[in-house]
Parts: C-alpha cells; structure tokens; sequence
C-alpha cells in the first residue's frame, strides 16, 4: 500500500532534524518547495514537524509508558513514526484515529520491518483507545511534571521556575506549545497599513492592526502570501512585533547614520531604513557572505537604497566606524529562549554550561560595538532570549564599567501597557504576558 506523501516527507524531516541533527525552518523549507505539494500538503507537513518536536518529550513519555519494547531497542525510523502517529491521535483532533494508525503502519511497512508493522500498529491502536485517560498524576516532583505536561527539558523547567515562579513558569512553557500570530510589517516606503490590509483583506486574507506597533498587521490565515506578488514586490516585510519595538526603541531618524552589528537577515534594518525614511546611512555587519546577501537581496525587494553591508567580526572594533553613528544596534547572538513557538528545537539543543560563554561573547559585542557612537548617540541591546545571564547582566555590567553611558528613559517609547513593565532603560518581554515572542531590549546614551 502506497504511504500518504505528506506524512513520509514529513517523517523525512523529522529523521533529519532528530538524529542528524538538521534545523527544523531549513529542513522544512528544503523538503516542502517540493512542486508535487499542494498548499495543503505543505501546512500538513508544518503542522506534523514543528508539534511533533514541540511535544517530542512528552510523545517519548507516552511511548515509554504503552511500548512494550524497550525505548532504546527502537529504531530511529520506527520512533519517529510513533511520535509522529501519537501526537496526532492527542493533539490533532481534525485528524481521524483511523488515518492516524493506519498511516503510520504504511510507513512502518516501508521503513522498518515485518515486525515494526505489528509493534507500531498494536501501541497505536492501544493509545487511541486510552489517549483521553492519558494523565500525569503520578508524578510528584514539580520540575519533572512540568517537564513531561508541557515537553520541555527538566532543566529548564528548573531553572525557570527559580527565576519566575510556578505559575508565570506553567503559562509561559503553556504558550511555548502555541503557534505565534503571524505578523507583518507594512513598508511604509511603498504603502499605508490600512491600504496594506484592504488589499489583503480584498484577497481573502483575513488581516487586523497588530498590538503594540502602527506598523504591525497579523493575518490570521497567511497561507502562500509570502508567495504572493504584494511580498515579492516589497510591500511588506514578515517581523515580530518584538523585533519591530527594538527598532523602535532606537527611534532613527532621516538623515542619521545608524550602524546594525549584527544585521543578517536584514528585518531590522530594513525597518530602521524606513523609519529614516529611506534618508541617511545605514552600515549592516555581519560574518558570513551570505547573510550578508540576505540583506542586499531584502532591501532591494523593499525598494532600500540606504544600506551598506560589510563583512563585519562585531567582537572586534572597526576603526572606521569609531564615534560616526547617531544610533548603533546591536542584536547579539544568543541562546533563542524566547521563540521557542517559532523554533521548538532549540530547546532539544540548548546547553545551560554555555551561556556564561555565549554572555561573555555578547558582552564583548556590546563593547566593541559602543566604539561607533557619538557623544549625545543612542546605543541599542537586544536578543530573543528571556535569560537574565544574556540580558539585564550583560548590560548593568556594561554601563558600570563603562561610565561614559548611561541608561535612558525607554517609557516614551513603548505603546501601552508595555510602560507598565519597563525598567530603568530596559525591557524583558514575554510571549506569554505580552503575546509576541520573548525579547530583551535596552536603550543606552552615550554622554556628551
């Protein structure tokens, strides 16, 4: 029997991504522009991939307490196909049991062996009758619990539950599991936000004003706009609204000269362009060639003319730039923490022993970056991450070693509620408090 095309080519992905090691957006994106797809196909894949890691802990919970076999006596494949199988039996409801467990004993047939079928097929079937007894009453221990409730790694569960507590803790690992709002950003070089929603709303898009920015659109159903011509033509730009409030947070204006250390893919400064109004100059660093490129390639699609990239070690001073920018900013590399509904394998591969190496790496950026500013300039910090080690202690260090900055007063600059939450120059944000991915910002002066 031939196996379903959706569900093998997302087995595929998972294959890569668990036991090769592959990114999920990269192995998702090279798998799915496959011709034959149809759009459908192409979300079922999504969906099967991105929840299938998300609950990955859980789904080996459950594996572990039905299966006969031992879990390490599993073989790749077959694991993978029960994952696959059991997180649609729990989760997707739109999914027939039937189709479920039937599918996944074709793909056994095909991927494992004689005796896969029937191993695969018998803990399926057993599941689907038991899935709605499934509970987690007997574990006692917190960290455990939340752990194996909500699929993430027992010791980050841990460590945020001394950070922020039981419940803050259970809503935000509770919102980790959610798909995010799919938000844009309205290029206003080319167009207006209610002229950007008429017309995707006239095309069937179903599309509202976002929370926090003038300049933020959600689409509730964004399926092939990144396809469309209104994206290909560069009216629009896909960006978080945390990402478009670190921008913000700048405030640049035309005619300023902004330089973006870390500036690949380019959303950040693309939007900094165009909050200059497309006047001034914008200097994009970054390591690699071919993120570099990513910024070119974007700013053209946007109708940019402004930026200038250069291949750029932000850990290292560039003579050139020194005291030239009215604004710098700098959005370091980081653990990725606070997009976890957007990319869930990062927390399969985080390694806690290394973030003392990661915030001394963005430290280092911080203070070779702050060498572009000019007396009176602004300097910017940020990172998707909701680690206090890679945010408040990265910069409370810097600003007391080095005294010629200072924190600035960042409530003019929020929308909202979001004043409520700020601190003297800074802000952490959470998807689940806030609604947008988690993301520190930090604006600092440099005195004149």
């Amino acid at each position: 029997m031939a196996v379903d095309k959706a569900r093998e080519t997302a087995l595929k992905i998972l294959y890569e991504i668990n036991e090769q090691g592959a990114y999920s957006n990269i192995a998702v994106k090279d798998h799915i522009s496959d011709e034959k797809l149809s759009g459908i196909d192409r979300a079922f894949i999504s969906e099967l991939v991105y929840g299938t890691i998300c609950w990955k802990l859980t789904l080996d919970w459950i594996i572990r307490k039905y299966s006969t076999v031992k879990f390490r006596k599993i073989s790749p494949w077959v694991l993978n196909i029960l994952r696959m199988g059991i997180y649609q039996l729990v989760y997707l409801d739109k999914v027939p049991p039937s189709a479920a467990v039937n599918e996944s004993v074709n793909l056994a047939r095909k991927y494992g062996h004689k005796g896969s079928v029937s191993f695969v097929n018998g803990l399926l079937r057993n599941i689907a009758r038991q899935k709605d007894s499934i509970n987690f009453s007997g574990i006692k221990d917190t960290d455990e619990l939340l752990s194996v409730k909500y699929s993430h790694p027992q010791p980050l569960v841990r460590k945020l539950l001394k950070l922020y507590g039981r419940d803050f803790t259970e809503q935000l690992l509770m919102v980790n599991n959610s798909s995010p709002e799919f938000t844009i950003r309205v290029n206003t070089l080319k167009t207006t936000r209610e002229e950007l929603i008429n017309n995707l709303n006239e095309r069937g898009y179903k599309s509202v004003m976002g929370k926090y920015s003038n300049n933020a659109i959600q689409v509730e159903n964004p399926g092939g706009l990144v396809d469309s011509d209104l994206h290909r033509n560069g009216f629009f730009q896909v960006q978080d609204e945390s990402s478009m409030l670190a921008v913000e947070l700048m405030d640049p204006k035309p005619g300023m000269t902004v330089i973006d250390v870390c500036s690949a893919p380019g959303g950040k400064t693309s939007y900094m362009a165009q909050l200059m109004e497309n006047k001034g100059f914008i200097h994009a660093g970054d390591i690699y060639p071919h993120r570099m490129e990513l910024v070119q390639k974007n700013a053209e699609r946007l109708g940019i003319t402004i930026i200038n990239t250069y291949l750029l070690d932000a850990a290292k001073t560039f003579d050139k730039f020194v005291e030239t920018a009215d604004r710098v900013l700098v959005d370091v590399p980081c653990s990725g923490l606070g997009i976890l509904r957007r990319k869930p394998d990062i927390k399969w591969t985080v390694e806690f022993d290394r973030l003392s190496g990661l915030s001394e790496l963005q430290y280092q950026i911080l203070k070779s970056s702050s060498a572009y500013v000019k007396p009176g300039g602004v300097l910017v910090y940020s990172t998707c991450t909701i680690m206090p080690e890679e945010n408040q202690q990265v910069v409370k260090k810097f600003v007391s070693e080095n005294q010629g900055f200072e924190f600035d007063d960042i409530k003019k600059f929020l929308p909202g509620k979001l004043t409520n939450y700020a601190e003297k120059g800074y802000i952490q944000l959470f998807p689940n408090r806030d609604g947008i991915d988690g993301f520190f910002i930090c604006r600092m002066v440099k005195k004149s």
